[in-house]
């Protein structure tokens, strides 16, 4: 009996995979909804998104954290970036074979995801579907509902379970169907596609993952692959950069990659936090100070006291503030 089959659905927060996961129950299979959290998803409230989806539709959630794993193939993506960092084939076969792990311990059959034939350049064209399928280790057990009557046939075409007219014949770049769809469908909470939805397709998150890599090697850490989220950044020599804060949430930030840096604060005026990456010398440190002073309050081209710790270690310069105009800071700044 079909009801007594089971699928897991990669939910995304988005509209596609919602209605690939509605469509999928309105065909009689159970549902189990599946979001990987990679670390470098953007948008507020996407965990929320998927928890009412969920709720919505009336099926289990597993939210699962896979952001360690996830650096392996940001570091070494076999299928190369797309147009910026982005590795987008080696993270939908990444997913695919997460959600294929999860299909195991829960005994489904098979994974559903949003994926729409010719929607996304780099990663829905024929060829690149196929591949995941193969790659992942899923096969036939992968099902793309909303573009299945234009792919292959799959496992439950095979056992009977659906026919090759239950499937949607969605294609191209055009969301006019889905969000019909959502309306007849009741679907009303889902993150919208304008900008995309991940760090590394971002212009300026993108350039500072590239000077790591092309800086520090491709075997950065989670500790450095969280900082090049956070203020504005500043490669002074290819051994050092300098991270300056550019509110309070992100001083607070910054203060928490204290250890074995230099933490830069401005005791006497507000200003920001500056982090200092690498092992500068004494002439990058008095610019760290310099930079770090030109964003506060202090009165440019007076002097003004900086205070240095790492670890165990404090010292205070006295520095004239960059000025605003200075040309070193826009050559210097990344991405931006």
């Amino acid at each position: 009996m079909v009801e007594d089959v089971r699928a897991i659905a990669l939910l995304s927060g988005g509209l596609d995979s919602a209605l690939a996961a509605a469509l999928t129950l309105r065909l009689g299979f159970g549902v189990v909804g599946v979001n990987l959290a990679t670390g470098f998803c953007t948008g507020q409230g996407r965990c929320d998104t998927v928890l009412a989806t969920g709720q919505a539709l009336g099926i289990p959630i597993r939210l699962l954290d896979v952001s360690r794993e996830y650096l392996d193939v940001v570091r070494h993506p076999r299928h190369g970036y797309g147009s910026r960092m982005n590795p987008c084939i080696d993270c939908r076969i990444f997913m695919v074979r997460k959600a294929g792990e999860v299909m195991a311990a829960e005994g489904a059959a098979f994974v559903v995801t949003g994926e729409v034939l010719g929607q996304r350049p780099m990663s829905q064209h024929r060829r690149a579907l196929d591949l995941v399928a193969a790659e992942s280790g899923l096969g036939e057990r992968l099902v793309r509902p909303l573009s299945g009557r234009l792919l292959g046939p799959t496992l439950p075409e095979r056992m009977g379970w659906v026919r090759r007219e239950d499937w949607l014949d969605i294609q191209g770049r055009s969301r006019r169907r889905q969000l019909a769809l959502a309306r007849e469908w009741g679907i009303t909470q889902f993150v919208q596609p304008s900008g995309g939805c991940c760090l590394l397709l971002e212009k300026v998150y993108a350039a500072r993952v590239k000077d790591a890599f092309r800086t520090r090697g491709p075997e950065l850490t989670a500790d450095e692959f969280a900082l090049l989220r956070h203020g504005r950044h500043f490669r002074l020599s290819p051994a050092v950069k300098v991270v300056v804060g550019r509110d309070e949430m992100d001083n607070e930030i910054l203060s928490k990659f204290a250890a074995g840096r230099w933490m830069l604060s401005l005791p006497d005026v507000p200003g920001p936090v500056a982090v200092v990456e690498g092992a500068p010398t004494e002439e990058e440190l008095v610019l760290a100070a310099q930079l770090a002073a030109r964003y506060s309050d202090a009165r440019p081209g007076e002097p003004v006291r900086v205070t240095l710790v790492r670890d165990r270690e404090t010292r205070t310069l006295s520095v004239i503030p960059l000025a605003k105009d200075d040309p070193r800071i826009a050559s210097w700044m990344l991405g931006e």
